[in-house]
């Protein structure tokens, strides 16, 4: 069985390599999560500059909300924008590969040709039939993330796993090789019912199919590096009684320990100071990492 260990924007990841650490950064005002807004020069720069500092291996721009439970769309148009300015600042600020989040094959094609070397689609290339175009021109480092634009039911982990092998076929389409790919496996994405556009519908609790692929990593990784985000999301306020996602950085943080633990190879924050700390000791003490 081949496990493949990942050369994303040339760092390394999976296997013996560590846990790689990738800093949020959205340029959206429409975000779930306040903390992360950044919309002046100087903003961008400051926390793009600090988050180097703090240890980040990459930095993922959003320039539009992909949080299912709001309404948030916005123009291709705006997105790019936003994209585009915050690609120039960074890359005048920092030397962190970026990664763009986005699954608009405009939008992701005009950051590729700004030098940005992954493209993080939460639709797992399914959204924009477009975008598998853009992906053989350029060939970047690509996330996929699970997802099914038609309601799933059944075993939601075995249902995660068939989703990111269908996305991992299209990137294939696409030429690009097995080493330019990690995983993720949608936390928060799948839902009875949401306003965005980019959630799976399913049938079964939200809440108790996250939790179950965070017990279950290793099961959908499909011997792929799997990235994790579940930084201030949904389930902690839910299982914390936290209404307000800036109560939410201790339950992160846990979450994100157990996802290291149990086989995350990137995890994805808001936080990176207490996300890097944590991950390092958690990478010490999990029984997978043997060696690190």
């Amino acid at each position: 069985m081949i496990n493949y260990v990942a050369k994303i924007a040339n760092v390394g990841v999976g296997g013996k390599n560590p846990v790689r650490i990738m800093g949020i950064l959205n340029v959206s005002p429409e975000s779930f999560y306040k903390k992360s807004v950044n919309t002046s020069k100087t903003l961008i720069k400051n926390t793009a500059k600090l988050m180097e500092d703090q240890g980040a291996d990459f930095i993922d721009i959003g320039g539009m909300s992909t949080a299912p439970y709001l309404s948030t769309s916005v123009s291709e148009k705006v997105e790019s924008t936003r994209i585009q300015n915050a690609i120039k600042i960074i890359q005048n600020s920092t030397n962190l590969p970026i990664s763009v989040d986005t699954c608009r094959a405009k939008v992701a094609k005009d950051a590729l040709e700004y030098g940005v070397e992954i493209i993080n689609d939460v639709s797992g290339l399914k959204h924009d039939k477009n975008m598998q175009d853009v992906i053989f021109e350029y060939r970047p480092s690509l996330i996929l993330c699970a997802h099914s634009s038609k309601p799933v039911n059944g075993n939601l982990v075995t249902v995660t796993k068939k989703l990111l092998q269908d996305s991992i076929k299209l990137a294939k389409k696409s030429h690009i090789p097995s080493e330019k790919i990690v995983l993720d496996p949608a936390i928060g994405f799948f839902r009875k019912t949401g306003k965005g556009q980019f959630f799976t519908k399913i049938k079964s609790d939200w809440l108790e199919r996250d939790l179950s692929i965070l017990k279950n990593l290793s099961l959908i990784k499909n011997n792929y590096p799997v990235l994790i985000s579940v930084s201030n999301k949904s389930f902690i306020g839910k299982i914390l009684e936290k209404k307000n996602p800036n109560d939410r950085l201790f339950g992160s943080i846990s979450a994100e320990v157990v996802s290291v633990m149990n086989g995350a190879d990137i995890v994805r924050t808001h936080d990176v100071n207490a996300t890097k700390d944590a991950v390092t000791i958690a990478s010490k003490l999990s029984k997978q990492r043997k060696g690190l």
